[in-house]
């Protein structure tokens, strides 16, 4: 049985670990995996089809606690436990719930102090009692309904008969924020900022403005933050620029050294160019991989030079999901001229971020080849449980589409005999 601190409006966890409201859902998952044979029995709840509008949930069942993840931004805003039977739980050294301590009106007043009046839900027959960041539900026959007016204090239960919590929320700011959406998938409650604890020296990405010319890519312009050297809080959000053609050495001064070095073994997509080679070249790409920037950059083995961007979006479903933080990029593209004198013609560029549906996307920017399928699995398991993706190619761009019909990925590349040549100019 886990025994946890809770702390109110900010974690529950114990000295080792701890689940913080604000941490992205890659970090959650990497506590949970670090647990193994602690943590037991987790399932991860999700839409396929409506990923944006209905909440990411990690569930511990055998543990009684979920966490609940806002869809966008992909970041704890609730922790919840639906079955104190399962838990331990203190605040501030204290416990007030275990097998041998019930987490009675009484116990809960003794260990957290007095709060104001609760909240009851008639519908659901249960009494919240509300303290900042922290909620306790008591569950309360009907018949004591009439009298819960002055508090649930005020009821009169029959001997051994005070309500027990029977579940417990976490959570930032007051209680009164949580609301459902409109259709109930969703609770719309506050989200707090990636804490100071959950930087770990890494960048992290606020906006990507993929630059272009009206026909091709020429970069990225990154808007990216960590956490502050002196004062403990996060800096000031910063710009840098990486482009086509720019050396390893330049991207690392630009981003800092890459979160893993990953080196191609084969190019699954070069049968599909027409110069296509049967023989493997005789040294290969690399990637720099940036997990918490949600992208990937591909040097050319022989100059060192970027060739490629691969930007993320993260999805639940996808084979890649839990591994890159979602990359919030804003993409515009002046669609292809297709047909002379046609009215379609004097459109303007079309907007594609990281929410897109390829549906809209395609029909804007008129979109007519058929796609090459996508099917990856790892050298140990050759089954793919999420299935194929399909990869649209468009000007120097390469689409990678699910079946919900969200974008799983974007990547931006100059076509072989474009790329410009860079004198090196020495430094006196």
């Amino acid at each position: 049985m886990l025994d946890l601190e809770i702390v109110p409006e900010r974690s529950l966890g114990s000295d080792a670990w701890e689940f913080v409201l604000g941490m992205h859902f890659s970090q959650a998952v990497s506590i949970i995996q670090s647990q193994v044979g602690t943590i037991r029995g987790v399932q991860v709840l999700y839409s396929d089809q409506n990923p944006l509008s209905v909440d990411l949930v990690i569930n511990m069942p055998q543990d009684g606690i979920r966490l609940i993840f806002d869809p966008v931004a992909q970041r704890l805003k609730i922790i919840e436990i639906y079955n104190m039977k399962l838990v331990k739980l203190r605040y501030s050294g204290m416990c007030f719930n275990s097998p041998e301590i019930t987490p009675s009106i009484e116990q809960v007043e003794h260990c957290f102090g007095a709060t104001h009046p609760g909240l009851y839900d008639s519908q659901r027959h249960l009494f919240a009692l509300n303290f900042r960041g922290l909620s306790f539900y008591f569950p309360v026959d009907s018949k004591f309904e009439p009298g819960y007016a002055h508090g649930l204090g005020s009821l009169q239960f029959p001997n051994g008969g005070s309500p027990v919590v029977s579940r417990t929320t976490i959570y930032y700011g007051s209680q009164h924020q949580l609301t459902r959406s409109a259709s109930g998938g969703r609770c719309l409650a506050p989200l707090a900022d990636l804490p100071l604890s959950c930087y770990r020296h890494q960048l992290h990405l606020r906006r990507c403005d993929v630059l272009r010319s009206p026909t091709a890519t020429l970069g990225l312009r990154l808007h990216i933050y960590t956490e502050g050297t002196r004062s403990g809080s996060p800096a000031s959000p910063r710009r840098r620029v990486v482009r086509f053609g720019d050396s390893c050495q330049a991207v690392a001064r630009a981003l800092a050294a890459p979160a893993r070095l990953y080196y191609k073994a084969e190019d699954k997509m070069r049968i599909h160019r027409p110069t296509a080679r049967r023989r493997p070249p005789p040294a290969s790409d690399y990637f720099f991989n940036y997990f918490t920037l949600g992208m990937d950059v591909l040097f050319d083995a022989r100059t060192h030079q970027v060739k490629k961007f691969v930007l993320h979006t993260n999805y639940p479903g996808h084979y890649n999901f839990n591994m890159y933080h979602r990359c919030e990029f804003e993409l515009n593209i002046q669609p292809d001229r297709c047909e002379s004198n046609a009215l379609v013609e004097s459109r303007g560029a079309v907007s594609i971020t990281a929410y897109s549906k390829w549906e809209s996307v395609s029909r804007a920017l008129r979109v007519c080849e058929r796609p090459v399928v996508l099917n990856r699995a790892s050298s140990t398991n050759t089954t793919n449980p999420f299935g194929s993706t399909f990869c649209y190619g468009y000007q120097d761009m390469i689409f990678e589409v699910m079946s919900n019909n969200y974008i799983a990925s974007i990547t931006l590349y100059q076509p072989e005999g474009t790329r410009p040549h860079y004198a090196v100019n020495s430094i006196a």
